[in-house]
């Protein structure tokens, strides 16, 4: 008899198990249940959608059930929901819900994909039906009719991660003024404070008004219109609400079957994606996994380590031994012209973790500064103490941060260190790249500091010395780029002039030197240095890093 392989959930981790068991094996009988009408759709692509960059809906699907019928031959049944699992008889319980039939479906593998659900605001009118979120084809469907139906003139869209910031751009596109509401101290909480000043800098620029540290307290409606009410006092007047709080792992079937569930709240798996019980596997956002850097559990609710869990639990539920390594939750999203990304562990991770590491900054152009349109591109890198592996990168940019997050992300894989960077062989063409590509300029700077060629300090430490200490503070840019902008207290020395002016500086103080971007500092701190100067450090990404840091601070506030 064949092997019966039962899926549960059809959206990108269900289906792409399904039609990678089927690739395994072409005996087996495989059976998908989702709930909902639609299967194998990308979750990515809604705000998109919404905001009308992707017009035509069927592109939001991947492969239709036809397809998964006629060229993978898996029996799709779509608004089956499954209630219960007994393993003792390897049934699992489902629920037609057009007719309300109950029947019962055996297995001998059984893969669970049941993926995410929004959280809930929990306030006072927040079930209005003019309160949206952005985690399903039907709530897509729903936001974009209202507003293509209503003409909607104002929206407040409550939580500032990728979601949120992706459906207030999604709604600026449409003509809507957009307020956003973020519960934490700043934009996308998942990164350090500065690498996403950018973000914030942008949105206003838009004409978006941007509250963070604020919580929503209830949500009235009136015949014409809502108004948000946030625990500050303040009130916003809307046509509508998008909720993006967060989600939360759909567990109440793996829960009720006594799957063992993990101190992330996700279900417990080992590398074959196997759940306690060795005949169910799962994939996806109920997942709890490995991370990469700190071999601890971490539950990442993304979509690339959903799909290649999801290939993972498809194969070996057919017959089949892969295995998934873990992730670094590497990440990217852009508002508008502003691109971040992530992978790894951010600074306050690492440290929350008592790693021993520092910092580096580094500001370059995303492609040769002679070629036409170079962007100013910022990487952040958080190295091991003492032995330079990488635990962490945060890049931001207007152009090539997809580039350089994938490379970085790569060398973390692979255990490499900062002066692997140094080495790296990337491709180079002035549309592209520079001689020095971003990445080895970070390990350039990361090394340096590491063999104790010149001393860093990060602008967050450098605000601490000065507000501690009697430091001499060194500004060894141009009297133009002075005139812009300087760091209260620094004597303007320009590097090219700095031999000349030796005397004038103190050698038994603490000298902190900083320039534009970082090299300038490097250079003078190699001077002073040479020349009998001790405790001489620079500021690691120099003045722009410096404000970065600044307006980090002030969201913090």
């Amino acid at each position: 008899m064949s092997t019966r392989i039962l899926v549960v959930g059809g959206a990108a981790g269900g289906a792409g198990a399904a039609v990678k068991a089927r690739r395994v094996n072409e005996q087996a009988e495989i059976v998908m249940f989702e709930r909902t009408a639609d299967v194998s759709w990308a979750n990515c692509g809604l705000p998109y959608y919404v905001g009308g960059v992707i017009s035509d809906r069927s592109e939001l699907f991947v492969t239709p059930p036809s397809r998964l019928a006629s060229r993978f031959a898996i029996d799709v049944r779509t608004g089956h929901d499954v209630t219960e699992i007994d393993r003792g008889k390897k049934t699992v319980t489902v629920r037609e819900l057009a007719t309300g039939k109950v029947m019962e479906e055996r297995y001998d593998r059984l893969i669970l994909a049941t993926g995410s659900e929004a959280i809930d605001l929990g306030v006072p009118g927040g079930s209005s039906p003019k309160v949206f979120n952005l985690l399903s084809i039907a709530e897509a469907d729903r936001l974009r009719s209202f507003v293509e139906e209503t003409g909607p003139a104002r929206a407040v869209v409550i939580g500032g991660g990728f979601i949120g910031l992706e459906g207030a751009e999604a709604l600026l596109e449409r003509g809507l003024e957009v307020t956003l509401v973020e519960a934490k101290d700043q934009l996308l909480p998942t990164f350090d404070p500065e690498m996403v000043s950018g973000v914030s800098r942008e949105l206003a620029r838009k004409g978006v008004w941007v509250l963070v540290s604020e919580r929503v307290a209830r949500i009235d409606e009136s015949e014409k219109q809502l108004t948000v009410h946030l625990q500050s006092g303040t009130a916003v007047e809307c046509d509508l609400v998008v909720a993006a709080v967060g989600v939360r792992p759909r567990l109440d079937l793996a829960r009720r079957a006594g799957l063992q569930v993990g101190p992330t709240g996700g279900l417990v798996v080992n590398s074959r994606m196997q759940t306690s019980a060795p005949d169910i596997y799962a994939a996806g956002d109920i997942c709890e996994v490995n991370n990469r850097i700190t071999g601890k559990p971490t539950r990442v609710p993304l979509a690339g380590p959903a799909n290649k869990q999801a290939r993972v639990a498809g194969a070996n539920a057919a017959g089949g031994n892969l295995h998934y390594h873990g992730t670094l939750g590497a990440m990217v999203v852009k508002v508008y012209d502003v691109v971040v990304a992530k992978a790894g562990l951010t600074e306050r991770e690492a440290r929350d973790e008592r790693l021993a590491h520092f910092v580096s900054f580094t500001h370059s152009l995303h492609h040769a500064g002679y070629y036409p349109g170079p962007r100013p591109l910022t990487i952040k890198l958080i190295a091991e103490k003492p032995t330079g592996r990488i635990l962490g990168a945060e890049v931001t940019g207007q152009g090539g941060v997809d580039k350089r997050i994938d490379v970085l992300s790569t060398a973390m894989w692979a255990r490499m260190t900062v002066f692997d960077l140094e080495d790296l062989d990337l491709s180079y063409a002035p549309p592209y790249s520079s001689a020095k590509d971003p990445v080895n300029i970070a390990g350039f700077t990361a090394a340096n500091i590491l063999r104790g060629e010149v001393e860093a300090i990060s602008p967050q430490e450098a605000a601490k010395a000065l507000r501690e200490g009697d430091v001499q503070l060194l500004d060894v840019r141009t009297q133009r780029e002075a005139e812009a902008g300087v760091i209260e207290g620094a004597t303007l020395t320009p590097v090219d002039q700095l031999r000349d002016h030796l005397e004038e500086l103190n050698p038994f103080k603490d000298i902190i030197a900083y320039c534009a971007a970082g090299y300038r500092s490097y250079i003078a701190s190699r001077i002073l240095t040479q020349r009998g100067f001790e405790n001489v450090r620079h500021i690691s990404g120099g003045y722009e890093a410096w404000k970065m840091a600044q307006e980090g601070s002030d969201a913090d506030d």
